[in-house]
Order: C-alpha cells, then sequence, then structure tokens
C-alpha cells in the first residue's frame, strides 16, 4: 500500500523484548470520502485487529463478507484476502511471529483466515474492556506501546519443540526429522507439535516460502530490465513447470500472474512499480 495524506498507512516496529512475539504493527486509516479497497498479501502469521471509526469489511476469496467490529483475530493467513476502509475508519494490526499467538491464546486456529473475537478464546472480556481503552488514546505509537503492556503477563514460556522448531536454520536438513531424532520423539509427535503451536506444517510453510522466493525475482526483474523471465523464475525457485508457478499464484493471491503485476500496487506488502 502506498502512503498518502488520504491513506495513511504504515508499519510500526517493536521493542527488542517483544521480538519473538510481533513481527511489527501495521496502521491504516482512510481520510477520503469514499471507501478504500486493498488486497492484504499471505503471510501464514496470525493477526489481531482493532478497528476505530467507520465500518471496516474483510471479503475472503469464497466472496465471504465480514463486516469487522472493535477486534478480531485472523489467521494463520494463508490466502490473500481484501478489506475496505470506510471513510473515517481506522485499523491496527498485530502480527504474531511463528508460535507467539499459541503462546499467548493457548491454541492456534483450527481454520485459516477463521474470524474470531479474542475474548472467546480466553476466559473473560479483557479485550472489549481494552478496545474501550485503546478508543480513547489518539496517538497510535501510544496505543502500540498500550497494547505491549498489556500482553506481558498473558504470554506463556515457548515449549522446547517449538523453540527448537523456531531456532531451526539448517536448509539442507529436514527439521522434523533432524528434531525428532534430537529429542528422540517421533516425526508424527514433532509434526503435531508444529501443527498445534504454529498452525500450519511445515511442508506448508516451504511451498509459501518458495513463493516468496519467486516473488521477490519477479520484482528484480521488473526493476531491473522492465520485463519478468518466466522460465528463469521457475527454475531458480525450483517449480516443476510454468503451470506449478500459476497454480501457487491462483492459490495464494487467486489471481494469475500478469495479473499480480498490474494489480500490484493495491497489494498490500509488495513494492508499488
Amino acid at each position: 500500500m502506498g502512503n498518502s495524506e488520504e491513506n495513511n498507512n504504515y508499519k510500526i516496529a517493536v521493542p527488542s523484548e517483544f521480538q519473538t512475539v510481533f513481527s511489527h504493527f501495521y496502521f491504516a486509516e482512510n481520510k477520503t470520502d469514499s471507501p478504500v479497497t486493498k488486497t492484504l498479501i499471505p503471510s501464514f502469521q496470525t493477526i489481531l485487529v482493532f478497528t476505530f471509526g467507520a465500518k471496516t469489511s474483510l471479503k475472503s476469496q469464497q466472496n465471504n463478507i465480514l463486516e469487522a467490529e472493535k477486534c478480531l483475530v485472523l489467521g494463520p493467513i494463508k490466502q490473500a484476502f481484501d478489506y475496505t476502509l470506510g471513510s473515517g475508519s481506522q485499523i491496527l494490526v498485530a502480527n504474531f511471529k511463528e508460535d507467539a499467538f499459541y503462546r499467548f491464546f493457548g491454541k492456534a486456529l483450527a481454520k485459516h483466515t477463521l474470524p474470531v473475537h479474542p475474548d472467546d478464546l480466553i476466559s473473560d472480556n479483557c479485550f472489549a474492556a481494552l478496545w474501550e481503552e485503546l478508543q480513547q488514546i489518539p496517538d497510535t505509537n501510544d496505543r502500540v506501546a498500550h497494547i505491549l503492556a498489556f500482553c506481558k503477563p498473558y504470554l506463556r514460556e515457548q515449549n522446547a519443540i517449538a523453540m527448537l522448531l523456531t531456532d531451526f536454520k539448517e536448509q539442507a536438513l529436514n527439521p522434523i526429522k533432524t528434531i525428532a531424532s534430537k529429542t528422540n520423539q517421533t516425526e508424527r509427535n514433532i509434526q503435531l507439535n508444529q501443527k498445534k503451536a504454529f498452525g500450519y506444517t511445515i511442508k506448508e510453510a516451504n511451498r509459501y516460502e518458495r513463493f516468496l522466493k519467486a516473488i521477490e525475482h519477479i520484482q528484480k526483474d521488473v526493476e531491473t530490465t522492465g520485463k519478468v523471465d518466466w522460465l528463469a523464475i521457475v527454475e531458480v525457485c525450483s517449480y516443476y513447470d510454468q503451470s506449478q508457478l500459476i497454480h501457487d499464484f491462483k492459490y495464494y493471491m487467486n489471481i494469475s500472474p500478469t495479473k499480480f503485476l498490474k494489480f500490484q500496487s493495491d497489494i498490500c506488502g509488495f513494492k508499488t512499480q
């Protein structure tokens, strides 16, 4: 999303003590007289969304429309979806890292993009009260600081297997097999722990990483030559053929690669050419 006075939006970094919990916060507001619709790319992160002011609505690839009220959680975001900011509306989004959502709520969402009010995941209505407090705070950075202070008492320690999965950096090795051997557990048990804490499997994450790599190469081609060498993208990103790349675009973004190039200025998270 491009920045402008009418459609103010930006990322907010988190302090070092929270960098294993949140990747960043995201703020957007619509100062125009008309609704503004953007596409949120898949991130494989679970997000906590606070809405203020006028209506904000979400639209899935299956054309299901949800009006967001006060706060909700979504994720892990495995497919793109559209969101519309009404005139005068604001959103503040906390992006959870890896298993941090599980450490906070004690469960990963069973179905991606499933909207849930966070108070439905814990025993009291503290998030409704938190939203009321945030509504009284005008400055966005002060709102973020308030959310971080609120989160501190609820966050659980990361369990040993989740920590090993999070810290695994050996790209040449299979993390499930390696960690199973290291902890003297079955591969199935490690897989179940991965799905339970992260909300997705290693296989799903690897497929998405390949897709992100393709996106990066596509944008580099556009920046340097003004066109895309699709066969080179297929080869360097280890796709079987061009149809497999197209299939991933349709799965994650619900558009073809060429339409992605045409409309990427409306897609949050990618550069505007």
